[in-house]
């Protein structure tokens, strides 16, 4: 058993959101039984790929993104167009992944990261900080540390008795302190999150969070 602790205590306001969360995803599961079409689960897909990697500064377009998705060719920098077609990959492993393996976790990141970055599907091996701008914003544990740390992550979690709401946002919170890797750090956090929450309710594998 893990000796992690999560860094926050419950507050009505917590238990508040959870309980109207839930009830809304219930509604939502009545309204919308068997009628997720696969071309709404493309559409959803590309929007959460789209503004994961918005996030990271890609600045291709929805448009541009679902033309790569779709084999065509696209005017745009050679790398953010590698980053679409990475992170389609990725998330189309997503309903294969095990949520609690600390392997296929390298796995998705090799496929999220493959010909961005030398370490990709592996940690890191040297120390990273988050900026902004010239300012050091976070400095993330030493990277002898994360094997361990990111395992004891892993562990908590699967043994948790928390709410999946409530324990998936801990776990995206500690992974982005980590910081495991030297790059795709943000993303594969994202994604992470959509396939622990999808692991509850299966609307998360396609409905976009980011």
């Amino acid at each position: 058993m893990s000796d992690y602790k999560p860094p926050f205590s419950m507050t009505d306001r917590i238990i508040s959101l959870v309980a109207d969360i839930s009830e809304q995803l219930g509604r939502i599961a009545v309204e919308h039984e068997g009628r997720i079409s696969p071309h709404l689960r493309k559409e959803n897909r590309i929007r959460t790929i789209h503004s994961s990697l918005a996030i990271e500064h890609n600045s291709l377009s929805i448009d541009q993104v679902t033309a790569i998705i779709d084999g065509k060719r696209v005017l745009g920098n050679p790398n953010e167009i590698r980053e679409v077609q990475n992170a389609y990959e990725a998330y189309e492993l997503m309903l294969k992944l095990d949520p609690n393996s600390v392997e296929d976790l390298l796995n998705a990141h090799r496929l999220m990261m493959n010909g961005l970055v030398p370490e990709n599907g592996r940690f890191r091996s040297g120390g990273v900080g988050v900026f902004d701008g010239d300012k050091l914003i976070h400095m993330a544990p030493p990277a002898d540390f994360v094997p361990q740390q990111i395992s004891d992550l892993f562990l908590w979690y699967k043994n948790s008795e928390m709410h999946p709401l409530i324990k998936s946002a801990v776990f995206h919170y500690e992974f982005e302190f980590i910081h495991p890797f030297a790059d795709g750090n943000g993303r594969m956090g994202r994604m992470w999150h959509s396939l622990l929450l999808g692991q509850w309710k299966d609307l998360f594998f396609w409905l976009p969070v980011e």
